[in-house]
């Protein structure tokens, strides 16, 4: 039987992340098969959870997938797994507006999963019971079957809160404890490949703090997908190559798990190596340009990008990938000369530009359709005035006036981050195959 449960916070920063990762270790230093995912559109935390259990997490979002995008992708990816284990995001309840769409709660309540959640009880007792309470009954229909306690000043502490619960089983209570902090930047923690915390203290943390076969017992069987079988990779007969370093990193697993799925193999390449794939299309994902942008000046593959594309090789870019494929980009007042393959200049400022999901009708050289997907970036792109934008956005700011996605020839880049559970992946996958044949 399948076993699911989501780890949830009252609101951004309580230590969910951590406890996630903490319940992930210590539950695969039982022996146990975890399978990771993660609520919304993160690209870092599910690079923890990889790292941690030893299989690609998945992200779940109702706004990019649908209730039984969700589903399915719980269903399909669990295998072999012995619990699947949801890390939420931002507060249980925090969804689009003043809705619950893709919110943890709808998450939960698509897969019918019961509810941890993580208080941050620092500077209260009694009052914490109130806060639960409000937790428990604002929707009847998310089961909140358990709390964990964190930042608790004693045992004194944490026996007050219990005492003032009732009914509701507290399965864990964590000592404040500052060395097991993951490190943070502008776009959101560190890597997983940059891990700097000790993974076996932090599973140690837990297993002492938490009660493992009570949250074990809480688990519960999701709900069914619908009766499809989960689909097959394709026999492979073109090649994309995918852009993987530090500079470009973030990437939902379930989107080239799409590529395969339409026929593509797949080529990891870096450009900060220099590197130039022998391949029939390229995915330029975002990351962190900007900290190696020095680097990527001088980088083979950044001379040689404009003359495939002005081959006809389909070339496709989301954020990272926009900036690196634009004319140029500033930094602290210096402009590095970058890839070329589009009329546009970058500048990355210290303010924030744009945060929040993104939908666009698409109309470009290589796919057409809806996409939806997630914008989070603080430069600001700046198009020559005979630049061509292929996404009319119905939601999310794009690069400029209400559209998105520059393109020249067969290249496409912007802001947003799509996701497959909407993106043309067929589309790209044949004017890749179109490209090889020609």
């Amino acid at each position: 039987m399948k076993k699911s449960i989501v780890i949830a916070g009252t609101h951004s920063g309580v230590g969910k992340t951590t406890v996630s990762m903490g319940i992930m270790a210590a539950l695969t230093r039982r022996g146990m098969n975890v399978q990771p995912y993660k609520v919304g559109p993160d690209y870092i935390d599910p690079t923890h959870h990889t790292a941690i259990c030893g299989r690609p997490s998945r992200n779940l979002d109702t706004f990019m997938m649908g209730e039984e995008g969700v589903r399915q992708s719980f269903h399909c990816n669990y295998n072999d797994a012995d619990i699947g284990v949801v890390e939420g995001v931002m507060g249980l309840f925090d969804g689009i507006n003043s809705s619950d769409l893709a919110s943890s709660a709808h998450v939960a309540k698509s897969l019918g999963a019961p509810v941890i959640l993580v208080v941050n009880v620092h500077g209260m007792s009694r009052s914490a019971a109130a806060l639960i309470k409000g937790y428990s009954e604002f929707d009847s229909d998310v089961r909140i079957d358990g709390v964990i306690l964190n930042r608790v000043g004693s045992p004194r502490h944490a026996q007050m809160i219990r005492d003032a619960l009732g009914d509701v089983p507290v399965v864990g209570a964590l000592p404040r404890n500052q060395d097991l902090t993951v490190p943070s930047r502008h776009l959101g923690l560190h890597m997983a490949d940059e891990r700097d915390y000790d993974l076996e203290k932090l599973g140690n943390f837990i297993e002492e703090n938490v009660d493992l076969d009570t949250v074990l017992s809480l688990a519960k069987e999701p709900l069914p997908a619908a009766p499809e079988e989960c689909i097959p990779d394709k026999e492979a007969d073109v090649t994309i190559g995918v852009a993987m370093d530090s500079a470009f990193c973030f990437y939902y697993q379930d989107m080239l798990d799409s590529f395969r799925r339409a026929g593509a193999e797949i080529k990891f390449f870096s450009p900060l190596e220099g590197d130039i794939p022998d391949v029939d299309g390229m995915y330029f994902g975002g990351g962190y340009p900007e900290l190696h942008i020095a680097e990527l000046e001088k980088s083979r593959t950044t001379h040689k990008l404009k003359d495939l594309s002005a081959d006809g090789m389909p070339i496709y870019g989301e954020c990272g990938g926009l900036q690196y494929l634009c004319t140029s980009y500033e930094i602290e007042e210096r402009v590095y000369k970058l890839a070329d393959l589009f009329p546009a200049e970058t500048v990355m400022t210290k303010k924030l530009q744009a945060l929040g999901y993104t939908k666009g009708q698409a109309d470009s050289p290589i796919f057409r359709g809806e996409v939806r997907g997630h914008e989070f970036h603080y430069s600001v792109t700046d198009c020559a005035s005979d630049s061509r934008l292929a996404y009319t956005m119905e939601r999310g700011k794009g690069i400029v006036d209400g559209m998105d996605g520059i393109y020249e020839h067969n290249s496409v880049a912007s802001y947003m981050h799509a996701h497959p559970g909407s993106f043309p992946v067929d589309d790209f996958v044949n004017s890749c195959r179109k490209y090889k044949q020609r």
